[in-house]
């Protein structure tokens, strides 16, 4: 049975060789992903997005300032946690690619570690001496991809998981408080945990003295951390949230004219492809126990999670990347799929159940290591577009292009961090003033002209009307983008410096 309240005892402690059979599974599951991509083409990022934290990052820690571009100061991270925690490696000299890798590593295992521990603390009869839900964590692909991404998804897995947890106990509202804006200093969307929070407060709580005292607890611990980070976007940009937020919006707007259903349904499909199929069953089991039972604190993580859906369906409909706008929330369907099936196979049975118990085992680990094997490919295979496109390119103009040139670029963190030539963001992070018109090319046009544009760095069919017309003056020639039916990247001469 599960109780009506979730705490952390003594005995729910995982032993030694639970915390090694996690670590080495974590380090081989890493490993494996960051072989694959050098296997493919070499080690890199899967993702543009990563060298703009580290150009952050180390501009953070070699120059005392936060810039994209030295000596501009800009709020064009979308999280500044994750920034200042990838400049300690360049602080010690490990940057860009040990210690992200190594942040990475120990934030999937915490991930798995706390998973573990509170799956042990929510059913009481789950003691077995192999940690299976922690293994489900260390092993998901969405979730070891997101580990080698060079992103700051796994740090907001960890903190959304970690709210959920404090839910269930329905208690300690300050530090709920706390954990989420600080899940806010990660990604901005980590303000719609109040949602539960309060939710939890106004049903988990009899009588409004007790529940005014928990949403004070909860307000006070939010705004200890959220009131500097308003001011901390208010003074970069005069904005109190990062130009990404606005950004991002603004140049996806032509996929909310999909229906909304549609979206919805395509978002959700998301963490479903993997183990997540198999844990269907466990979830929905896992609901009904929460209904019956009143276990609101619970019951909120799943609305959130199907709200959370629901927000990206409304402002952010879009799937590349493997849904990665999404993974911060997939832990929350794995952990109570899991939690779900292991209390219906706690249940006392006919002995003919055996052979459905068994097989419903040998799904979950079948797809749990058969996407976990095509998830390696695919991260390889992500990292060799990012390095043969965006980070050769940025090479060449570095090594090419006057040093006086203006350049503008939709994807600017591979050209952040290799080269020093000034840039012109298209994609409207550090040149928000662009994000009213991110996707007229008439006015981009115009505004690339008013603003001395030398260079254009873009995939062609990025930009039809802007490219149509000019010559390259260098492309990538890359082999893995044209094998998923994309263009290779560019470089065009605009006007002469």
């Amino acid at each position: 049975m599960m109780p009506e309240s979730l705490s952390f005892n003594p005995d729910q402690r995982l032993s030694r060789s639970h915390l090694v059979i996690l670590a080495v599974l974590v380090v081989l599951s890493l490993g494996v992903y960051l072989l694959a991509a050098t296997l493919t083409f070499r080690i890199g990022f899967p993702l543009d997005d990563s060298w703009i934290h580290q150009t952050y990052a180390r501009n953070l820690a070699l120059n005392g300032e936060w810039a994209f571009m030295p000596g501009q100061p800009s709020a064009g991270s979308t999280a500044p946690l994750w920034s200042i925690l990838l400049s300690v490696g360049f602080w010690i000299g490990l940057s860009p690619y040990i210690w992200t890798y190594l942040l990475g590593a120990v934030l999937l295992w915490s991930l798995a570690v706390l998973a573990e521990r509170a799956a042990r603390g929510v059913v009481p009869s789950y003691r077995p001496s192999f940690p299976w839900v922690g293994v489900v964590m260390a092993l998901e692909w969405h979730l070891v991809w997101a580990a080698g991404s060079g992103m700051e998804t796994l740090l907001q897995c960890l903190l959304v998981i970690a709210v959920m947890i404090l839910l269930v106990e329905s208690r300690r509202f300050i530090l709920v408080g706390l954990l989420i804006a600080l899940s806010v200093w990660v990604r901005p969307d980590g303000i719609t945990l109040l949602g539960p929070a309060i939710f939890t407060i106004l049903l988990a709580f009899s009588g409004w003295k007790l529940r005014l005292r928990a949403l004070g607890n909860l307000v006070l611990g939010f705004m200890v951390l959220f009131t500097p980070y308003l001011l901390f976007n208010l003074v970069l940009d005069g904005t109190p949230w990062p130009n990404t937020f606005y950004a991002k919006q603004a140049e996806y707007a032509i996929f909310r004219e999909i229906p909304l259903l549609e979206r919805y349904l395509r978002l959700l499909l998301q963490p479903l492809i993997g183990v997540g199929l198999a844990l269907i069953p466990g979830m929905v089991f896992a609901v009904v126990l929460m209904v019956r039972r009143r276990q609101w604190g619970a019951l909120a993580g799943i609305i959130w999670f199907f709200g959370y859906i629901g927000l990206y369906a409304l402002r952010l409909p879009v799937t590349y990347q493997h849904g990665r706008y999404l993974i911060p929330a997939m832990p929350v369907f794995f952990f109570w799929g899991m939690i779900g099936l292991l209390t219906f196979l706690k249940k006392p049975a006919p002995r003919w159940m055996w052979s459905v118990d068994t097989a419903i085992r040998m799904l979950v680990i079948a797809l749990l290591l058969l996407f976990w094997a095509m998830g390696a490919s695919a991260y390889g295979q992500d990292v060799a577009v990012i390095e043969s496109e965006m980070v050769t390119v940025a090479s060449w103009v570095s090594d090419h292009l006057p040093e006086d040139a203006l350049v503008a670029a939709h994807d600017i963190g591979a050209l952040g961090f290799f080269g020093n030539h000034e840039l012109v963001d298209m994609a409207g992070l550090v040149s928000p003033d662009v994000i009213p018109f991110i996707r007229d090319e008439a006015r981009l046009r115009e505004y690339l002209d008013k603003s001395g544009v030398n260079y254009l760095v873009t995939f062609p069919d990025w930009y039809p009307e802007l490219t149509k017309d000019l010559e390259p003056v260098f492309v990538s020639n890359g082999v893995f983008a044209p094998a998923f039916d994309e263009m290779n990247m560019a470089v065009y001469r605009w006007s002469l410096p």
